[in-house]
Parts: structure tokens; sequence; C-alpha cells
């Protein structure tokens, strides 16, 4: 190859960001990293549920060892934790904020009950909750009210959703109750 060849192309492909590393008689190319992705903040500042409002919430969506439970903005991981621990049940926790994902990690572990539950640092207005059979919320009314188009498409007729202190508009909920100051709401997602 002729210098002014390899300058060319150099200049063309580096533009194009892939990088070259040069041995004699060997040209080696790859791709630049990715950038990192673009990471929005919290929704809504971290509030701890207390915990006899998890159990009322678990309790009201009636959670066995048969179900998977997830949790949407799980904070410290407490429902998470909770509904693996007094119900059996498999457990997910996703929060965007990996201070809360490191602290619930940690909870787990030494609840002991990593071989049941599982943490994700994402956005839960993208999260895969497909295999959800019972969600959990503590987000805002218009933040849950956003978030039903992604829950009525994603989950199963039958799933539950639960939700501490927040309704969602004009979805009415199946059941209510109230425990330490808070409501709890009920829905459960109908048929297609």
């Amino acid at each position: 190859m002729h210098r002014r060849q390899f300058l060319a192309g150099f200049a063309a492909s580096t533009a194009a960001g892939v990088v070259h590393a040069v041995e004699p008689s060997r040209i080696w190319l790859a791709q630049a990293p990715a950038a990192a992705p673009v990471r929005r903040s919290p929704d809504v500042i971290f509030v701890p549920t207390p915990n006899e409002v998890v159990d009322k919430m678990l309790e009201m969506a009636k959670v066995t060892a048969k179900d998977t439970v997830y949790d949407l903005g799980c904070g410290d991981g407490r429902i998470v934790i909770t509904a693996a621990q007094k119900f059996g049940a498999r457990a997910v926790g996703i929060d965007i904020d990996p201070r809360r994902i490191a602290e619930a990690q940690a909870n787990a572990k030494a609840a002991k009950v990593t071989d049941k539950v599982r943490f994700v640092e994402g956005d839960l207005f993208e999260a895969d909750i497909g295999d959800a059979t019972v969600v959990s919320l503590y987000l805002l009314t218009r933040l849950n009210e956003k978030l039903k188009p992604k829950l009525m498409s994603d989950l199963k007729p039958g799933t539950r959703v639960v939700s501490h202190a927040f309704d969602m508009g004009d979805w009415k909920p199946e059941a209510t109750a109230h425990v330490a100051s808070s409501t709890v709401y009920l829905w459960r997602i109908p048929g297609k």
C-alpha cells in the first residue's frame, strides 16, 4: 500500500469512528467504543415504603411462591426482599439510580435471598416486565398514568398491580386498603 493511499484511508475511517493500530506489514481495524448511554434522573425521590405497607401490598396482591414480583422503582429493595422472604416468590427490582441498586443488592445479600431476587439498573418505562405476575409501584399518580399503557401491553391478563399511595386516574382499583396512614391500591390486568 502506498503512503498516500494509506493516509487517505486512515483519514476517511478515522472520521467514521474507526481506530487504527499499525504494526509492520499489518493494519488492524477496531471500532471505537460506543458512547455511554445518557442516564435520566430519577422521576421521584427515594422515600422508603413502611414495612407494614409493604406487607399489605403483597397480601392484597395475594403473592405466593408461584409468583414473580416486579417492583418498578425498587429503591432499597424492601418489597422485592419481602416478597422472597415472607412469600417465597421470585422477585425483580428495577431502579434507574445505581446507588439504590447497590443498596438493594447489599440488603438482599444480608437477607440471604440472592437466589430468589435480582436487581436491574434501568428505566422502568423501558424495562422488560413481561414475566411479572405482580407489579408493585410507589411513584406518583401522573407516573402511574404514564406507565399504564406499558402495563396493559406488556403484562398478561390477570397480573396484579399494587400501588402505595397513588392511584391511576380513571382506572378504578379492584380494591383499596388503609394502613399506617397510607392507601394501597390493587388492579388486575384485564383480558385482551
